[in-house]
């Protein structure tokens, strides 16, 4: 028997004797990482392609019927259902002014001729011009909008910083107002708003809404939902609006709601996540939705995707017809970018040129 034999049968033992897993392919390879502690912020992980689930795990005492905090995933939803208004004609177009559906607020507090201006379309880029930043932390208006009892009114009573349309301030209160237009437009919740419009037509049934104590739910996150069901919305998005051969939102809003708007200055989600293969390369925000290059010297993908504190995304791999959702328990932490890592590392090579 040749040396390099032995050495195989002794490896091979060895790693038997003492209970090491050899993987067969790169999901393998994640599950055992998994379980060996290289990711302890991983929940939940749902990969499907084709339109087909083909990899679902829990950990931590999370199961396929757990729900999960979203977090600002849940502005990604909230986007979605803007489209929906607009497609069934309860909105007319994006270029609608945030004020004027919310005349029973008057007079607003801090009130400033500029809100005049402000858009639909300023909520969604993330440029309403509000006195708050939660990107670097400067000012998170959130924190304060729970203290109070009616979290509409205390976002239009917010002051302004800047014109509305000309800088991006990263803001839950953008999310929220989203929601008030469309519960003010539809005559509707935005929870039965979004039962009928989008979570029925998915078939998605298990959720739980945050509300204030007037009764309004948010729309920018605290959000619970299962990975599964988050892989559902990806699916949609995926496939230009439409789920299981049925159209619930056009394929021009998905178009325009995920395409490259604004480039983040000095941020990466993969650099975050210290991935050692890949070259780091811009995020860059849509309308509630984000893109970001996974670029190594084997291959380059452009993903779509909702994120949210603490590991909750939801990725859209349109090149490889591929959903990925996750959840994760990395809250205010670096390791929230984690499941960066973890698509260059194991997912992407798994599916490349397959």
């Amino acid at each position: 028997m040749s040396k390099f034999i032995t050495l195989i049968l002794l490896i091979l033992f060895f790693s038997a004797a003492h209970g090491q897993k050899t993987a067969a392919n790169k999901l393998e390879e994640l599950s055992i990482a998994v379980s060996n502690g290289a990711y302890t912020n991983l929940e939940g992980l749902v990969i499907s392609k084709d339109g087909k689930r083909i990899y679902e795990n829990y950990f931590h005492g999370f199961s396929k019927d757990s729900l999960h905090d979203t977090r600002s995933a849940f502005k990604s939803v909230a986007g979605i259902l803007i489209g929906i208004a607009i497609d069934k004609g309860f909105i007319k177009n994006i270029n609608a002014k945030v004020y004027s559906f919310f005349p029973e607020y008057k007079p607003y507090g801090n009130w400033n001729i500029l809100k005049d201006s402000m858009t639909i379309e300023n909520l969604l880029e993330m440029k309403s011009g509000f006195d708050c930043e939660e990107w670097n932390g400067a000012k998170d208006c959130e924190d304060d909008m729970q203290t109070k009892q009616d979290w509409i009114k205390f976002c239009l009573d917010l002051p302004l910083k800047n014109k509305p349309g000309t800088r991006w301030d990263y803001t839950s209160i953008n999310a929220m107002l989203l929601g008030g237009i469309i519960a003010h437009a539809s005559h509707m919740t935005v929870s039965d708003f979004a039962d009928l419009y989008l979570f029925k037509p998915l078939g998605i049934t298990n959720y739980r809404w945050t509300k204030d104590p007037m009764g309004h739910e948010t729309a920018a996150g605290s959000f619970y939902i299962s990975t599964r069901d988050l892989n559902k919305i990806g699916q949609l998005v995926l496939n230009d609006g439409v789920f299981n051969g049925k159209r619930i939102v056009s394929e021009k809003w998905i178009k325009v709601m995920t395409e490259k708007r604004h480039k983040i200055e000095d941020f990466s989600n993969v650099a975050i996540s210290k991935n050692s293969i890949a070259v780091p390369q811009p995020t860059y925000y849509s309308y509630t939705w984000y893109n970001e290059e996974a670029k190594t010297k084997n291959f380059t993908y452009n993903i779509v995707f909702a994120s949210g504190n603490g590991g909750q995304y939801i990725m859209v791999v349109k090149d490889l017809n591929m959903v990925v959702s996750f959840n994760g328990n990395s809250y205010n932490s670096p390791k929230s970018k984690l499941p960066f890592d973890i698509m260059i590392n194991y997912i992407l090579p798994y599916f490349d040129r397959k």
